[in-house]
């Protein structure tokens, strides 16, 4: 399905990624996969990578290693929420750890 690749060709990307086709839909002249076809079809509307997975009933990555096919060709952009791409605060990691503790 994937010719042995496990991983994106241009970059990883978080799980909870929003994914958003950039075109309706495929030309027959685009040498893609059912499963790209698929997933172009159902990013219509904004889908997280995960529910993507779910949805097209596909290992999370496999459909990564599409999404990123299908980034390359730009026939798809994602967007990761600021949370993601945020390093975590320590000060609040800390406060959530010793109020577990306090349990």
């Amino acid at each position: 399905m994937t010719g042995g690749r496990v991983a994106p060709v241009d970059c990883d990307f978080d799980l909870v990624a929003f994914v958003v086709a950039t075109v309706p839909d495929l030309t027959s002249g685009q040498q893609l996969q059912p499963e790209h076809h698929a997933i172009v079809a159902a990013a219509w509307e904004p889908i997280s990578v995960v529910e993507l997975a779910s949805q097209l009933d596909l290992a999370v990555g496999v459909v990564r290693v599409f999404l990123g096919d299908l980034r390359s060709a730009g026939l798809i952009s994602l967007y990761e929420p600021p949370a993601a791409t945020q390093p975590h605060d320590v000060d609040v990691l800390k406060a959530v750890v010793n109020g577990l503790r306090a349990l």
